[in-house]
């Protein structure tokens, strides 16, 4: 006699399978584009002044490459420890609106599980599984886990492969290059598409004239106030937008 549980047990194991092979064919196309970033934030950590053992570490531990290209002319200006904080957190911010988006889809899962995967929670696995899976499938689904992982190992594998190659060539590429600016059209062609509405696209704008406005502000902080007016602008445009979709 067949057990039902059995039966379920590997339907659903067959779904996890199923949705991490497709995260994996979905990922992959952005691979590129992070070992390309990964390999300008390795070499800018060198050149900031941190050895080859702390920049592994750093990125290994920090995980956020806006958030370290970020602090790293600070470190190498003598900034203040509290500019520093200041300015990670406000570039980090992000995280906190991914966490409220897809934390309730695991909310079954053990807190150091839910931590686990609050590591992996980065720009490109946001701009992916809630495309899968909206808001409306919040909660305990056979799939969700192989998905989210299909979307974070290609794309964690390709970020730190970059960043140690970049850590170790760092003294071997001149700086006529111009490897950074490569890796600043790596990032827009991977964060371009991922603007989609009409609150973030103002949110852009607002975001870019303020950082060319401030661009001579010491300590790079004419980039926190460009993240506050482009957060501030896109969530207004948010509200105004719903306003005008609601019935009179």
């Amino acid at each position: 006699m067949t057990n039902p549980a059995a039966h379920s047990d590997e339907r659903d194991q067959e779904r996890e399978k199923s949705a991490f092979w497709d995260a994996v064919r979905v990922s992959t196309q952005t691979v590129p584009g992070l070992f390309a970033w990964g390999a300008v934030s390795g070499m800018a950590m060198v050149q900031s002044g941190l050895s080859v053992w702390q920049s592994v570490v750093m990125t290994l531990i920090v995980y956020g490459g806006s958030a370290q290209l970020a602090v790293l002319p600070l470190i190498a200006a003598g900034a203040p420890i509290g500019v520093m904080v200041l300015t990670a957190l406000m570039v980090n911010l992000r995280f906190v609106i991914f966490s409220a988006v897809i934390g309730p889809h695991f909310i079954h899962l053990k807190w150091w599980q839910r931590l686990w995967y609050g590591y992996h929670n980065v720009d490109l696995v946001m701009a992916f599984f809630p495309q899968r899976y909206p808001a409306h499938t919040v909660g305990k689904h056979a799939g969700k886990l192989g998905y989210f992982r299909g979307l974070f190992i290609p794309n964690w594998w390709g970020w730190q492969l970059g960043t140690i190659v970049g850590v170790l060539l760092a003294s071997q590429i001149p700086p006529g290059w111009g490897v950074g600016f490569a890796g600043s059209l790596a990032l827009l062609a991977m964060t371009i598409p991922l603007v989609k509405s009409r609150p973030t696209i103002v949110g852009v704008i607002a975001a870019g004239l303020v950082a060319v406005a401030t661009v001579s502000w010491p300590y790079r902080l004419g980039l926190l106030a460009a993240i506050v007016c482009g957060i501030v602008a896109a969530v207004l445009a948010e509200k105004a937008l719903g306003r005008q979709a609601q019935p009179q």
